[in-house]
């Protein structure tokens, strides 16, 4: 055995403050239902000086191995996950002053930021002898548990809503998974998988539904504070919000970085819905401590068609704990923001990475961004499988 220097401790439910044994295969917290976090010896991590140890390692996912829950090196599955490109974007002339830049999970393996969360997870499932793995997906995360578990030889099902581009559910066949496609939206997924699998003895890989795969979305944080000098951090952070994962992980990597003395305040956390699926925006707005699922929910960004994130008490907690904030953008709006990107700034971005794109001129309006301010754009996916003029097409129809 190889042993990865984590400072893993155990698990914590925030809801009830119960605490789990860490090497126990387990989902959701046992006493009350909600999301367990990983927590880490913060205290022992500054005496060792655990930050200088980064830089000395490739830029992948796992230069952060103290703070992830990998113990031992042979159980760690990658495909070279992490360190992708922060770039700064020209002056957009819809936010005149403000000072932009954009940071590109598009070129992660797989094609979005779920290789990060798929990355960590799939290998602490491996290290605690799970052998089966299912999730409900729009899209991504099941081509990502996909991939990963071929890697690490475990049996994959995915639970994807019958609408999912066949291309998508092809790929995922690829790795070797199997496929369901459930009608409705991830929602229906979601219900039909954990009704399925009851029997199945499969482990759910569930946004927020297991501990670890915000663990991997953490390191998009740590990516942000090491590609930015420390005085030199953006003031805010503009996400594409569906699960909300990537919300949650970015927070508590800031409050990691906080508790080792390496940072002092957290960039605001800005969260960009479609309009006709927004739970966490009206939840925003209408100051409550959960969202309400969405009725009729539909948008052309798969990955932001989600009704009614789980622990979306975190998901606001992490919004609100940074001063932060969240907007709405039309359909209509994507292909074009889409198309922008590629014109002015030669990037392929997802239909989720260019509703942050098209939000910043209300956000600028409203006042959430300011000129004068460093702003970071996070794009989750690439643009290579999706076609702006048939999403326009999609719109209309």
């Amino acid at each position: 055995m190889t042993g990865t220097g984590s400072l893993l401790t155990g698990l914590e439910c925030r809801a009830c403050c119960t605490t789990v044994d860490a090497d126990r295969a387990i989902g959701t917290c046992p006493t009350c239902g909600h999301t367990l976090f990983a927590t880490y010896n913060l205290e022992r991590g500054r005496a060792e000086r655990i930050l200088e140890s980064f830089h000395r390692r490739p830029a992948t996912v796992w230069r952060y191995r103290e703070l992830l829950p990998v113990r031992d090196e042979s159980n760690i599955v990658t495909l070279g996950e992490g360190g992708t490109p922060i770039l700064r974007l020209a002056e957009v002339p819809e936010t005149p002053g403000v000072d932009l830049w954009l940071k590109d999970d598009g070129q992660i393996p797989t094609g979005s930021f779920k290789a990060r969360g798929m990355a960590v997870a799939v290998s602490r499932a491996r290290e605690l002898g799970l052998r089966s793995l299912y999730v409900p997906s729009a899209g991504n995360a099941g081509l990502a548990l996909a991939a990963y578990g071929a890697r690490a030889g475990l049996a994959v099902r995915v639970y994807l809503p019958a609408s999912t581009a066949p291309e998508l559910q092809r790929i995922c066949r690829a790795y070797g998974a199997e496929v369901l496609a459930v009608p409705g939206t991830i929602r229906e997924a979601g219900e039909q998988a954990r009704t399925r699998e009851r029997t199945s003895g499969g482990f759910d890989m569930s946004t927020l539904r297991e501990p670890y795969r915000v663990e991997g979305k953490k390191t998009m944080g740590l990516e942000i504070f090491d590609q930015f000098a420390r005085s030199e951090m953006p003031e805010a952070i503009v996400y594409p919000t569906g699960g909300g994962t990537g919300l949650v992980g970015m927070h508590k990597a800031f409050l990691e970085l906080i508790g080792l003395g390496a940072l002092e305040t957290e960039p605001r956390l800005i969260a960009v819905q479609p309009e006709g699926c927004a739970p966490v925006i009206r939840a925003l707005r209408d100051g409550e401590s959960t969202v309400r699922p969405w009725e009729n929910p539909r948008t052309i960004a798969p990955g932001l068609l989600v009704p009614a994130p789980f622990s979306s008490e975190r998901i606001l907690e992490a919004i609100r704990a940074t001063r932060g904030d969240g907007v709405t953008v039309p359909d209509e709006a994507l292909p074009d923001a889409m198309e922008k990107l590629a014109r002015r700034h030669g990037l392929s971005v997802s239909p989720e990475g260019a509703a942050v794109y098209a939000a910043l001129p209300r956000l600028l309006a409203d006042g959430k961004i300011r000129a004068g301010e460093r702003v970071l754009l996070y794009n989750t996916g690439t643009g290579a499988m999706w076609d702006a003029d048939a999403l326009r097409h999609t719109v209309r129809t």
